[in-house]
């Protein structure tokens, strides 16, 4: 979850380092840190806080051609001066930078110890610096850094990416990667390191993703990518074909926006578009999507579909799992993916298995596709980031065409998503020709009426001022409306810090309702479907205790029901939650924003989760 980045070069390196760090703020921001080799010495300089409290402490004499920095999301040691990576052996020769969990940190620590070795953080990343620096040798037996680093990883269990400096081999850096997404990036007589393209594309548009158990000698006109085997012997060299970003850099700026998340929900109605472009076909009233090599006798054995996913992706799943049932007349559900990973799942090969991620490196669905795939399950990835591990894992799959999303709260890339998942089987169960036209005619309408709830962005934020005050929400729906009601939940809590919880709407009256009071403001979902009068009927019940009640709805509700009403376009119904949606993400942005919130970097939170 933490961001890396590297250079070696012609180019001071401190102000690519901290440029590439901004850029990887999102991935980790309690603390941040550099190391370069400066006059044959390693100089680091690291802080507590963000980026910028860093940049305020590197000292401007200080020139150096070749460097590592890190941003950090704390997982092992609370986030202070002595944490920060950078993390160096003892006698100020080896810097390491690590994204990832060592699982034995603790036996390694004390291995070190026992051998008379000071350990000075409470991190997982300084073992390794340790232990690299032990295998580096002298003089007299001297040993390649690459070699180096390959020893001490034989002896690590867990994730990483990570990038070593060594002052003695200042031409070079070596990157190693084990379920933790490392990039180069290939420029003019100059290379980069990142764990996010973010911090490259700035510099150059060609770049390699490094894939598990590979090991990389990164040097200013080249590079080389070699595979580690089980036993950790050196493998041959991997053939490691550069890739072109279609991203460019100003897609990563805010322009005249206060916030990535803010930014990122009023980029919506062009990123349905590039999501849908191409992919509906008018002619046979339906969807078709490249990525999936499956024909349509492959499609026709499907049995059941499965979304695995964490967080939004896998809300956005069940939002998938309500359309399909719908739609292809398939049972279909959603599971988080850490939790299908370790209760030993049936793979039924009649099953179509859908890993949903907005990085494609989310490390529980990452394993979820890997158990799979050991299993002999059909999994296919919808995935924003071309290259990620997810997606190669997959081999097929859907882009989401998203664009890069910066802000820790998802928005753009859940839309796609959930936009994605409806096109998934197009028209090869029981939808009839004249349902396909109608739902094909309500895609093309859903940017169009997403731009309409936009444009009722200064109303939605006047509601949430009303109700930023509450301490407690409930968010209910039912059947299409309960996974929007627990997206919404979820977007209130990550980025305002009011607890919220949602609620199947049938299910209040099974104890919840007892909660309810004139300070517990309930925000109900309410599709124009055949449940409307159930919905209705669960806003009366509500109110008659005394709570407040917010409704998002594309219905006709009668007057004075709902203390606020947030009004969308009347759809297709089926695809009412991807309109729905729209306004709870507004409804979170402006109650965090009337908070005072650190909004596109929530506490405790991080993107692209790549640790358990």
């Amino acid at each position: 979850m933490c961001g890396i980045v590297g250079y070696i070069g012609r180019r001071d390196a401190i102000p690519v380092l901290l440029e590439g760090l901004r850029s990887l703020e999102y991935r980790g921001y309690d603390s941040a840190g550099l190391a370069v080799v400066h006059r044959n010495r390693l100089q680091v300089t690291k802080t507590a806080g963000r980026v910028q409290d860093l940049r305020e402490r590197v000292s401007d004499r200080t020139r150096a051609t070749v460097g590592i920095g890190h941003t950090r999301w704390a997982t092992h040691g609370e986030p202070n001066d002595i944490n920060a990576h950078p993390h160096t052996d003892a006698a100020g020769r080896i810097a390491v930078v690590h994204n990832g969990i060592i699982e034995n940190a603790e036996q390694l620590r004390d291995a070190l110890a026992g051998q008379g070795v000071t350990l000075v953080s409470d991190t997982d990343t300084e073992a390794l610096a340790h232990l690299i620096a032990a295998e580096v040798g002298d003089d007299q037996r001297p040993v390649s850094l690459e070699e180096a680093v390959r020893r001490a990883l034989r002896r690590v269990e867990g994730t990483y990416g990570l990038v070593v400096l060594d002052t003695k081999h200042p031409t070079e850096l070596v990157v190693a990667r084990n379920g933790s997404p490392i990039v180069l990036g290939i420029g003019d007589s100059e290379m980069f390191v990142a764990s996010d393209v973010a911090a490259l594309v700035r510099y150059t548009k060609q770049v390699v993703y490094l894939d598990d158990a590979e090991v990389a000698t990164v040097r200013a006109a080249d590079y080389r990518v070699v595979s580690l085997d089980e036993s950790g012997r050196r493998g041959a060299d991997a053939d490691k074909v550069p890739t072109t970003v279609e991203a460019e850099a100003g897609d990563y700026e805010l322009g005249p926006y206060e916030d990535y998340m803010r930014k990122e929900i009023h980029e919506q109605p062009e990123a349905l578009r590039r999501a849908l472009r191409g992919r509906l076909d008018d002619r046979f009233c339906t969807a078709r999507l490249g990525g999936i090599s499956l024909d349509a006798r492959q499609l026709r054995s499907i049995r059941q579909v499965k979304f695995l996913g964490c967080g939004s992706a896998y809300y956005a799943g069940q939002m998938g799992a309500v359309l399909i049932e719908e739609l292809a007349r398939i049972p279909s559900d959603a599971e988080p993916a850490s939790e299908f990973r370790y209760r030993n799942p049936v793979v039924d090969p009649d099953t179509l298995y859908v890993a949903v991620s907005q990085s494609g490196e989310t490390l529980d669905t990452l394993m979820a596709v890997q158990e799979l795939r050991r299993k002999g399950g059909q999994v296919i990835g919808t995935v924003n980031v071309v290259g990620s591990a997810i997606g190669r894992e997959c081999g097929h799959g859907v882009f989401l065409h998203a664009g890069p999303e910066i802000a820790v709260a998802s928005t753009k890339a859940l839309t796609n998503m959930a936009a994605t998942v409806a096109m998934l089987l197009g028209r090869v169960r029981d939808l009839s020709a004249a349902s396909g036209q109608r739902i094909v005619a309500g895609l093309r309408a859903l940017p169009g009426q997403i731009e309409q709830i936009l444009a009722a962005e200064e109303e939605i934020a006047a509601i949430a001022r009303r109700f930023a005050a509450a301490e407690h929400m409930f968010f209910i729906g039912r059947v299409r409306g309960w996974p929007v009601a627990r997206e919404g939940a979820q977007k209130l809590k990550e980025v305002s810090y009011v607890h919220a919880e949602a609620y199947q709407a049938a299910e209040l009256k099974h104890g919840p309702l007892a909660l309810i009071n004139s300070s517990m403001p309930s925000v109900v979902v309410v599709p124009a479907d055949d449940l409307l009068s159930k919905n209705i009927s669960t806003i009366e019940q509500i109110k008659a205790r005394g709570g407040p009640v917010v409704a998002v709805t594309s219905a006709d509700l009668p007057g004075g029901l709902a203390d606020a009403v947030i009004r969308i376009p009347r759809g297709e119904p089926e695809l009412d939650p991807l309109l729905l949606n729209v306004p709870l993400q507004m409804l979170a942005y402006h109650v965090a924003a009337k908070l005072g919130r650190d909004i596109d970097k929530p506490r405790n939170l991080a993107k692209s989760v790549t640790v358990e």
